[in-house]
């Protein structure tokens, strides 16, 4: 049995600058969607980022509202944000940032597990990798070539035995 270590699945850097060019935008991307957010309960501002194949690069951002469970999280906004206006267009990379009016966040940030499902979905729905950007406000950015290194037994179609 082959043990799997978090560097053979994920290129860790230690700046936003090692990335290269198009990696880089599609993150200041995200990071200006965080800007947007309606965080008003948290103060934990997310901001995600969907680069397609055919060049649109759609935003999201978290969107909290009092009652909490019927908020949405920026990556769930910017990949139905995808679906709904591209549909047919595969997408390439999403980059996820976040940043606190409490604290400082040195680390990357990774997406829920809800939002971990719905990245796998549309994986699955093209039959295409998604690579997966991740950071803090600044420090260590971790780069992943599909959802299935956090989520390698997901729950797909198949599981339903629905052929789509």
């Amino acid at each position: 049995m082959q043990k799997i270590t978090l560097q053979s699945i994920f290129d860790e850097y230690n700046n936003l600058g090692e990335l290269n060019e198009e990696d880089q935008l599609l993150m200041l991307q995200a990071q200006a969607a965080a800007n947007d957010a309606y965080a008003p309960y948290s103060r934990f501002n997310v901001g995600a980022a969907v680069l397609l194949e055919n060049g649109v690069v759609l935003k999201g951002n978290n969107q909290e509202n009092a009652s909490y469970p019927i908020g949405l999280c920026a990556e769930r906004v910017a990949i139905f944000a995808t679906g709904a206006n591209y549909p047919g267009i595969k997408i390439k990379a999403i980059a996820i940032t976040a940043f606190s009016r409490q604290f400082d966040i040195h680390k990357p940030i990774t997406p829920c597990g809800a939002c971990r499902q719905a990245i796998a979905e549309y994986e699955n729905r093209h039959q295409s990798k998604i690579k997966i950007i991740m950071m803090g406000e600044h420090g260590k950015v971790l780069v992943t070539d599909t959802i299935a290194n956090f989520l390698p037994y997901q729950f797909k179609a198949d599981d339903l035995q629905v052929k789509i």
